[in-house]
C-alpha cells in the first residue's frame, strides 16, 4: 500500500510566519503517524505567473497559465495528496489574497476532479482572539467543498481540533491551545485519509 501523502498549503506571504509555524506543527504530527509530507507556499508558487490571479480565460479551464511553471509542479503535488491542510492568516475577516489567487487557478484541477474525495482541513491565525478566525475557516471550507473534498471538523472529546478547524491568535508560537488543535486536526486528517483511500481514483 502506498504511503499516505499529506500536503500543507501556506496562504501567508511569510514563509516563516505564524501560519507556516502552525502548518509545520500539523505536518510534524503527520510524520509521526507515518505520512509523507510537503509544505507549499502560495506566494512563492505564484512568483513566476505573468498574471498572478485567475481571469477565467477558458471554460472549462485548460490550465494554460500553469504550464511549465511552479504552479504546475504544485498542482501535480496536491493532485497526488491524500490530505490537504490549508492555512491562512485572517485578512479583513477572510483568507489572504495569495491563497485565493492560488485556489482560483486550481479550476484546472476541478475540471479533472483531481481533488475529489481528498481529505481537507483548515488552520488560521488572527491578530486578536476574536479577529475573524471562524469566518476565515469557513471561507477555506467553501473553497475545499467546491473541489469535492472531504472536510474534517471536530472529533471526540479527546480529539477536539475545534468545531470547524484550528484557530490561533498571533504570535502562534505562544498559543499552546492552537498548537494542540493543529496537531489533532492533522491526526484526524491522516486517519480519515487512510480510511477513505479507495474513494480517490489515482
Amino acid at each position: 500500500m502506498a504511503e499516505t501523502f499529506i500536503v500543507a498549503l501556506n496562504g501567508s506571504p511569510n514563509k516563516d510566519g505564524n501560519t507556516a509555524f502552525l502548518l509545520q506543527q500539523a505536518l510534524d504530527e503527520c510524520i509521526k503517524m507515518g505520512a509523507a509530507v510537503r509544505l507549499l507556499h502560495c506566494w512563492e508558487i505564484l512568483k513566476d505567473q505573468k498574471i498572478p490571479f485567475c481571469v477565467a480565460c477558458s471554460s472549462p479551464c485548460l490550465g494554460k497559465c500553469s504550464e511549465g511553471s511552479r504552479l504546475s509542479e504544485a498542482f501535480d503535488l496536491i493532485s497526488r495528496a491524500d490530505g490537504l491542510i490549508v492555512g491562512s492568516p485572517v485578512y479583513f475577516g477572510t483568507v489572504s489574497a495569495q491563497l485565493k489567487a492560488f485556489w482560483d487557478k486550481s479550476r484546472f484541477l476541478r475540471t479533472e476532479k483531481k481533488l475529489l474525495n481528498v481529505v481537507g482541513g483548515a488552520i488560521t491565525v488572527g491578530a486578536s482572539r476574536f479577529g475573524g478566525q471562524e469566518t476565515t475557516l469557513r471561507a477555506i471550507h467553501d473553497m475545499l467543498m467546491a473541489q469535492g473534498m472531504i472536510i474534517v471538523g471536530d472529533g471526540y472529546h479527546d480529539d477536539d481540533c475545534g468545531h470547524i478547524g484550528a484557530a490561533a491568535q498571533r504570535p502562534s508560537r505562544e498559543d499552546k491551545n492552537a498548537i494542540e488543535r493543529c496537531r489533532i486536526l492533522a491526526k484526524r486528517i491522516f486517519q480519515v485519509a487512510e480510511a477513505t483511500r479507495r474513494l480517490r481514483k489515482r
